[in-house]
């Protein structure tokens, strides 16, 4: 069954990941354009527009959003789906395969959500390091977890 991010997941990853037209490298080096993708991305790749990344945004989305899917089994609400998603989006599956998703599947959602804040660290320089950026990120990941959803439906991305 497809599912969708909600409005609140979409503007929360935008908001970390911000439009860049040009690849740029980010904090780990690596490549990335318009919001957050790395899939295909190379310094030699050609200038794109905003609607371009929120092309590219949906499918990305998509993709990280089937993985929750596939490793969560418990029920969850939108806003819950949204920040799984967010957070695979940014660092893989590895929470979902990891402590993150055992946690999960076992029902414990208020434990679930101090796991987001485990992912905040990032290899730079073949060394383990907290990063700001990623702190912040994973609070507002954990906020939407928390927060209850205003509606029940699961909004489609444009």
């Amino acid at each position: 069954m497809a599912r969708s991010i909600n409005d609140a997941g979409i503007a929360l990853v935008k908001s970390f990941e911000s439009f860049r037209a040009d690849p740029y490298q980010d904090e780990g080096d690596v490549w990335t354009q318009g919001y957050g993708r790395t899939h295909g991305i190379t310094a030699d790749s050609p200038p794109i527009t905003e609607p371009q990344a929120c092309a590219w945004l949906a499918e990305d989305l998509q993709e990280f959003g089937n993985y929750v899917l596939e490793y969560i089994k418990t029920a969850l609400s939108d806003n819950e789906y949204a920040a799984l998603v967010s957070l695979t989006e940014n660092v893989g599956t590895g929470p979902l395969i990891g402590g993150l998703g055992k946690v999960l599947n076992a029902g414990d959602k208020a434990s679930t959500a101090d796991h987001f804040l485990l992912w905040d660290k990032e290899t730079i320089d073949g060394e383990l390091v907290e990063v700001p950026g990623l702190t912040r990120r994973r609070t507002a990941e954990r906020e939407l977890f928390l927060t209850p959803d205003e509606e029940p439906a699961t909004h489609n991305i444009d």
